[in-house]
């Protein structure tokens, strides 16, 4: 699917060259990597090597979005990978929302991924659940972006296509299935107030998922786009160290 609109300006994928530690970062649905930038900025200031995907479809226009599917999503988030495995001795992935969820499809299919970071990642949209089966409307308006801090603009679109949700609806539901056989050390975020995604899908991930390294951090200060929230710092802290310890626990089983 080629778009045919021209990407918003600030919401294009965002690449930083440092160590042979890398970061991926893939955002949420209707987001940019505009919302994970921060996040991209910080890690890339404590030395490591950054790249945040803009998913197809995302960060131009919602008639984009429209002709997009999940594996269209996955498909970015993959090649991603692909980029820094490339260029790194030893590739993170972590994802906000959507970006989440996704996250733990490349884990399960990439076991070689050295550890996830999930920021809220989404298994349920409560919101969008009474659109399932339906064929109209084909876009609803969306509401403003769940940030709790003040004058924080988020790229992102004011309508979406009700086929991109049913996309979304695909992966969620898809997810737990996959989350046995990830043995991945994980990391999971929740912001405990979450106006978008449930802070209990966390709590199922980290229940059900296979990996023996797992811890759960909740956020109590941030809505549902944490990256972009009042926590954004102490994701940024709480992910160097968890990198760094298993970074060290790594060369010391050499």
């Amino acid at each position: 699917m080629n778009e045919r609109y021209p990407v918003l300006d600030g919401a294009e994928s965002f690449y930083y060259e440092g160590n042979e530690i890398g970061i991926l970062i893939t955002h949420g649905f209707l987001g940019t990597p505009q919302s994970v930038r921060f996040l991209g900025e910080s890690f890339a200031k404590l030395g490591y090597t950054v790249f945040a995907p803009r998913l197809r479809g995302h960060g131009t226009h919602y008639k984009d979005m429209e002709k997009t599917s999940h594996e269209d999503w996955f498909a970015e988030a993959e090649k991603g990978y692909q980029f820094l495995k490339d260029r790194c001795t030893s590739v993170y992935a972590a994802g906000q929302s959507m970006g989440g969820a996704l996250t733990l499809w490349l884990a399960n299919k990439y076991p070689e991924i050295a550890g996830i970071v999930l920021i809220n990642a989404a298994l349920r949209v409560p919101s969008y659940e009474y659109l399932k089966g339906k064929t109209n409307p084909r876009y609803i308006d969306e509401g403003a972006p769940d940030i709790k801090k003040e004058d924080v603009e988020e790229i992102t679109y004011g309508k979406v296509p009700v086929p991109s949700i049913f996309e979304l609806q695909k992966i969620m539901e898809r997810t737990p299935d996959l989350l046995p056989f990830i043995k991945t050390p994980v990391l999971g975020f929740k912001s405990i107030e979450d106006h978008v995604v449930p802070a209990e899908c966390t709590d199922f991930i980290l229940k059900k998922i296979g990996s023996a390294k797992k811890k759960a951090i909740s956020l109590y200060n941030s809505y549902h786009v944490a990256s972009m929230d009042h926590d954004k710092e102490k994701i940024v802290d709480i992910t160097h160290q968890y990198i760094q310890q298993h970074q060290a626990g790594s060369l010391s089983l050499v």
